[in-house]
């Protein structure tokens, strides 16, 4: 029963994350839940540690594939920012606190999803890996600089604050997962890791999650009331950033790839770390950032689960033009 509780929320994150929010939505109008405001960034490092765990240092440091990772680094740090950039610019200049959000989410690519749907869809899981892995930590340093840029004129961005809390939620949770992993494979097999506790990562990080969803709502819940239409462009820009993402990608992935490394690309670009991402927008930037990456958890499970069943439906996503081919 315990077990089953436990699991509930990242088994139904479709359907978790829209009643955490209307629950936080609601609760925020009776409640003052600003202390839980305080507790943020310890539920963030507790959050992540558990999808760092199954990592190795191997994984982090091994260059196969280079072209895939030069063109998916490319778009994780050039055409993504711009991308959020723009959209921003055009929709978010009298929100600075959403238009942070937005630019954190656009930051900071891939997510274990990124290894789960990659594997979903027969694509490179070797390669979506050490994506994930390499992605992360060059976000990670990335960031600060690239925020400054993107909202600094904005909103204050204090560059040292930014890299401290990156490398309390990012760093430290990546070093405690490997040292973690080197542990448990001291006494168990990758076998009986992946079944006895990879199971249970992604539901302890969901607890964390919903934690700080529904602080960013609740806490948010009054200017919600007052100004409803704002998160309405709020959830628009996330589609359309979403959009855009997508169907630029997918484009790249079938001209230049094979199906493989074209399925590993588009979920090493297109999906965001938002648990990471959360947990930065809320400790750095505020109630309001962390709300705008909370809608993205609305949009982002849905269109990847879309994209895993077009490339079922018609297996011609995903594979290479002949042309894309033959520069191979």
């Amino acid at each position: 029963m315990i077990k089953n509780i436990f699991l509930l929320p990242s088994k139904n994150l479709t359907l978790t994350i829209p009643l955490v929010l209307l629950t936080g939505f609601m609760v925020g109008l009776q409640v003052d839940t600003s202390a839980f405001k305080q507790y943020v960034l310890p539920v963030s490092i507790l959050m992540i540690y558990p999808t760092m765990i199954g990592f190795t240092l191997g994984e982090v440091l091994r260059l196969t594939n280079k072209r895939l990772l030069y063109i998916s680094l490319a778009i994780n740090f050039l055409f993504i920012p711009s991308l959020a950039y723009l959209l921003g610019n055009l929709f978010l200049q009298q929100q600075p606190g959403l238009f942070a959000g937005l630019a954190v989410a656009a930051l900071l690519p891939t997510s274990n999803m990124t290894i789960a749907f990659t594997m979903f869809a027969g694509g490179n899981v070797a390669a979506a890996i050490q994506m994930t892995v390499l992605s992360l930590i060059t976000g990670s340093l990335l960031a600060p600089w690239y925020l400054l840029l993107m909202v600094g004129k904005y909103i204050p961005v204090n560059v040292l604050e930014v890299l401290q809390t990156l490398s309390l939620v990012v760093l430290l949770p990546l070093v405690l997962g490997i040292l973690t992993y080197r542990l448990l494979l001291k006494k168990y097999t990758v076998q009986e890791f992946q079944k006895k506790f990879k199971p249970y990562l992604p539901a302890a990080c969901a607890w964390g999650a919903i934690y700080i969803i529904f602080t960013s709502i609740s806490t948010n819940s009054h200017k919600i009331v007052s100004n409803g239409h704002v998160i309405v462009v709020a959830l628009l820009v996330q589609l359309l950033f979403y959009a855009v993402n997508y169907l630029g990608v997918i484009k790249i992935s079938r001209s230049f790839f094979k199906r493989e490394d074209g399925i590993t690309l588009v979920y090493s670009t297109a999906l965001r770390n938002l648990s990471i991402s959360i947990g930065l927008a809320a400790t750095a930037f505020g109630a309001d950032a962390a709300l705008m990456v909370s809608l993205a958890f609305l949009i982002q499970g849905q269109a990847a689960a879309w994209y895993l069943k077009l490339i079922e439906r018609h297996p011609v996503v995903g594979d290479c033009c002949r042309a894309g081919c033959q520069l191979k």
